[in-house]
């Protein structure tokens, strides 16, 4: 007499092929995730070059001396609120990634109205937020504009730092 249904042996058949395709998987997908992140995060780093140069020549207030002074969102273009990224970018943390910018050198005599003075230069990183989950590479631009990338995820501590490393192609 035939009986309706699965016996357990098919179940946990079914159940272990089941295992052995999500063990394939789901390396798989961390390493293309953690690749989207490490693309995003070089991108971002552009975007805020950009910015910086943008800002530079076109308020006459050197670099922009804070990383939210490329932000600003239903306002009008100034020198304190640039408008040039996103306020999600402007606030540090994207993509699994953390975002930091930092003048350097001396800053430069501040136009009227700016509420304050940029750098004559700048250095931007972008560190992943756990390296191995998040990204493997960290990555820095300075004001020549090239992308810098370190492999170990390790913090970008000064531009001499950034300069040593190899260059994104």
């Amino acid at each position: 007499m035939l009986t309706a249904g699965f016996s357990l042996i098919e179940l946990l058949v079914v159940v272990a092929i089941i295992l052995i395709i999500a063990a394939i998987a789901i390396p798989n997908f961390m390493r293309a995730r953690m690749a989207a992140n490490e693309t995003a995060a070089a991108s971002n780093v552009r975007t805020i070059t950009t910015g910086a140069v943008i800002y530079n020549t076109t308020w006459g207030n050197g670099y922009p001396p804070l990383l939210s002074t490329l932000s600003g969102v239903g306002l009008a273009a100034n020198c304190n609120q640039a408008v040039l990224i996103d306020s999600i970018l402007a606030s540090g943390q994207k993509t699994g990634y953390t975002y930091a910018y930092t003048g350097q050198g001396p800053t430069v005599i501040a136009p009227p109205g700016c509420g304050a003075p940029g750098y004559e230069a700048y250095l931007v990183t972008a560190i992943p937020t756990n390296v191995g989950t998040t990204g493997q590479r960290s990555f820095c631009s300075e004001e020549p504009g090239v992308i810098h990338y370190d492999v170990t995820g390790a913090p970008i501590a000064s531009a001499a730092v950034c300069d040593a490393l190899p260059a994104l192609q």
